[in-house]
């Protein structure tokens, strides 16, 4: 099977996550998305992010638009708190695979481009094969430019489009899907009393009207 990680905070979920994902599967014949959202990301400030059980919820309704979508709890909160690394994450993965399995790492190109920031980046790109969601203005070279030089492989002979090949993995730029909708934004929507139809998929926006999430009163929840 082809399976790829999706990972993020998905604080919501939202329509441009899922469309992505439908797009990466089609394109590039994924039988699995494993959605995986982090119970403690290290670069979110702890208490801003609505709890785990809500998130995950919103996921795993999201997932019921597509049978090859599958919520996962890779990165569930730990009893200690410690932060949850993609290395790791990626690492544990793997120990779970049926031989002949292909895993790959689905991403933004805006966090692709964070991507030096990571821990262990160059044992991440070493590990596990790339999908890159990209937008208008970002072609393969300009992204290519986060690959430190010695990973990047030159090898003779033709290359599919929007492919390089590194050391031991890939990547794949997939191109003109939109996906313009940021959770920031969808929060400050609902927080404003506006309606967020369309944006988010239908049964996680009737989650977020029935648990009250994001409003202002729940500001102040901790996970």
């Amino acid at each position: 099977m082809r399976i790829a990680l999706f990972g993020g905070t998905f604080d919501p979920i939202h329509s441009g996550h899922v469309r992505a994902a439908k797009a990466a599967a089609r394109k590039l014949r994924l039988d699995r998305i494993l959605f995986v959202p982090s119970g403690h990301p290290p670069h979110k400030v702890k208490g801003r992010l609505t709890p785990f059980s809500h998130r995950y919820a919103m996921v795993a309704l999201a997932c019921t638009e597509d049978p090859r979508f599958v919520a996962s709890l890779l990165e569930s909160p730990t009893p200690d708190g410690r932060p949850h690394y993609s290395v790791d994450t990626v690492r544990t993965a793997k120990r779970l695979l049926e031989r002949g399995d292909e895993l790959f790492f689905l991403i933004g190109v805006d966090a692709f481009r964070d991507l030096p920031q990571w821990k262990d980046h160059r044992r991440l790109l070493d590990s596990v094969s790339f999908i890159v969601v990209s937008r208008p203005g970002f072609a393969l070279a300009e992204i290519a430019r986060t690959i430190p030089p010695d990973l990047v492989r030159k090898l003779p002979g033709r290359i599919p489009p929007n492919t390089l090949r590194m050391r031991h993995t890939s990547l794949q730029v997939l191109q003109d899907v939109d996906i313009a909708i940021a959770s920031r934004n969808i929060r400050d929507a609902i927080r404003a009393g506006r309606r967020v139809t369309g944006l988010v998929p239908p049964l996680v926006e009737q989650y977020i009207l029935k648990e009250g999430l994001y409003r202002p009163a729940a500001s102040g929840r901790k996970e």
